[in-house]
């Protein structure tokens, strides 16, 4: 059998300036279309194309996933960094808290009279005093019942008031003054003879 020949793009004529053969662009129309060579078997085969996958390609998809893995490690530090920032921002509110805590602690130990209860809690006594300690039936001491409480809480700041308002009051009290109370005895009565 004989074998077909090999068919070949026509050439056409050749631009100026070049030599050598010209060189066929991989958008022709031959590029698109299979090529027809001789098989073994004496009749014509198909070669299959070639893939579209370019070099330029493969370097696009290599940059592409180095910028993914870079973007994607700087995510995640920037994540670590926004929950370490959280962690320690509830920290600091946590000391500010206990600061505070501390400093009214110390505004209450400059009351003397809270200084006092806490002495008194120890079993302290003013000179001149003397101590008293109440059993119960079984012979051991009582809890006190009294507790002092913090200073800024009972002492509410006093609002002023207008002058105006006192003045008005005295005038008022002038005009309506008070039943006096009666005067308190001076002698008590003996009780069950």
């Amino acid at each position: 059998m004989p074998a077909e020949p090999r068919r070949t793009p026509s050439r056409g004529p050749r631009p100026r300036g070049r030599s050598g053969p010209r060189r066929e662009s991989s958008t022709s129309s031959s590029a698109r279309l299979p090529r027809i060579t001789a098989a073994p078997g004496g009749g014509a085969a198909a070669v299959p194309r070639r893939s579209r996958v370019t070099g330029r390609a493969v370097v696009l998809v290599l940059v592409l996933a180095l910028l993914t893995i870079s973007y994607a490690s700087s995510m995640k530090a920037y994540l670590q960094q926004r929950a370490h920032i959280t962690d320690l921002q509830d920290q600091i509110a946590l000391r500010e808290a206990k600061i505070s805590d501390l400093e009214r602690e110390k505004r209450r130990w400059q009351d003397p009279a809270y200084v006092r209860a806490q002495a008194r809690e120890l079993n302290y006594v003013m000179p001149g005093e003397t101590s008293y300690v109440v059993l119960d039936e079984d012979g051991k001491a009582l809890d006190q019942q009294s507790t002092l409480s913090d200073p800024d809480t009972v002492i509410a700041p006093k609002q002023p008031t207008a002058w105006w308002s006192t003045a008005w009051k005295s005038v008022e009290l002038a005009g309506n003054p008070p039943k006096p109370d009666p005067e308190p005895a001076t002698k008590l009565d003996k009780i069950g003879n």
